[in-house]
């Protein structure tokens, strides 16, 4: 089956900046390509309006729907062989419709799916009303949602029936991750002279980009978090960068000077290493969506602490892969971390429960055969 896809927010592939959103659109082409599927990124085109932008979306809208109706008619033209066989939409919500799917699937008859998608009423008449309605029509119109939490369903369900909706959680490529769990040593060794750091104390990990907004929230409370077990002994090692790295290093400077190694901006392939050779991970996830830096964690094998908000329960299983403590109680995530920090034995308990259950039920080759019967049924 040929596969039509597309990501109105952040298209994946080489040549972007790095972000969880383009990393799940590309595991998610992946898991695509290992059922069987013949994918093809179909357009870079970014419907995205950040500022509520009326006018701007008004022009998104008709850019967007000249290119569908293009993509529609060049379509039409060929063999029905050349043509897709279903449009795949990853991530829509208010602020980035899809333009061009709905179009496309609708002139050619083929089933339209969404992954990702999020539909909240109180939307409803706001500075993003034309991206909201386009986003409830496309809902209403897929064939197929494939929702990676249950923090979206109930949204969902006011717009399409629950036969409508998968459930497939998060899903990860484990082979990086059991490579760089086999060399750990080697790779803990390295960043120990590399960086000066003692291999004796516990290493924390935390991957995450440095942008303002959500992800400075978190990076501000990570160091009030760890300024309440500045007594013990730690190192924290820091995967990312973006335009408020100066905001999110002052944060943690400021909170526990001369604790944390920033390495930078990491290649998705070398990531998996500086996971491996640390302990644990912690992570406030403020309004984050699931997390996907915490699924990565435990593939690696560590320990996770974070909050118990929106999807963050269908990614850390609380008490078997880490510990998730209510929403915005940064005392009580101090509280967590410090347990795992003084307690060796229970941190690794965790990390095998972690990498065990990513093993389990978080492949990309389980990810595979449930999409997989998932888009036979709508496309028999």
């Amino acid at each position: 089956m040929r596969v039509a896809f597309y990501a109105p927010l952040k298209a994946p592939g080489q040549g972007f900046a790095p972000s969880g959103d383009r990393r799940v659109a590309g595991l998610l082409m992946a898991a695509l390509v290992h059922s069987g599927e013949r994918v093809e990124l179909i357009s870079t085109f970014r419907s995205y309006d950040p500022d509520g932008d009326r006018e701007r979306q008004a022009a998104l809208r008709a850019q967007g729907e000249a290119l569908g109706r293009s993509l529609a008619s060049q379509w039409r033209g060929l063999p029905r062989e050349d043509r897709p066989d279903l449009w795949f939409t990853y991530h829509l919500y208010y602020k980035a419709p899809d333009w061009l799917g709905p179009i496309v699937a609708a002139a050619l008859g083929i089933p339209y799916v969404i992954a990702e998608a999020s539909y909240a009423a109180k939307r409803a008449g706001g500075p993003w009303a034309l991206g909201h309605e386009a986003s409830a029509a496309a809902i209403r119109a897929a064939a197929l949602l494939v929702c990676p939490t249950r923090d979206d369903i109930a949204g969902l369900r006011q717009l399409v029936p629950q036969e409508r909706i998968l459930h497939l959680p998060p899903f990860l490529d484990l082979e990086p991750y059991r490579g760089a769990a086999a060399a750990r040593e080697e790779s803990r060794g390295r960043l120990a002279r590399e960086h000066g750091l003692d291999p004796s104390l516990p290493w924390i990990a935390v991957v995450a980009m440095m942008r303002h907004g959500d992800k400075l929230a978190s990076y501000r409370a990570l160091a009030a978090t760890l300024a309440r077990v500045a007594d013990l002994p730690w190192r924290l090692l820091v995967v990312g960068d973006g335009p408020a790295r100066a905001e999110a290093r002052g944060a943690l400077e400021s909170a526990v000077p001369g604790r944390t190694v920033f390495l930078g901006e990491v290649r998705n392939r070398d990531i998996a290493p500086v996971y491996a050779a640390c302990d644990l991970s912690v992570w406030p996830a403020v309004n984050e969506a699931y997390g996907m830096a915490l699924l990565e964690a435990q593939a690696a094998g560590l320990p996770v602490v974070s909050c118990a908000l929106r999807g963050v329960p269908d990614v850390v299983v609380d008490g078997e892969t880490g510990i998730l403590v209510k929403e915005g109680d940064f005392e009580a995530l101090a509280h967590a971390l410090r347990g795992l920090l003084v307690d060796r034995e229970r941190r690794r308990d965790l990390g095998r429960g972690a990498a065990a259950f990513v093993l389990r039920e978080r492949s990309l080759e389980m990810a595979a055969e449930r999409l997989a019967r998932a888009l036979k049924q709508i496309s028999a």
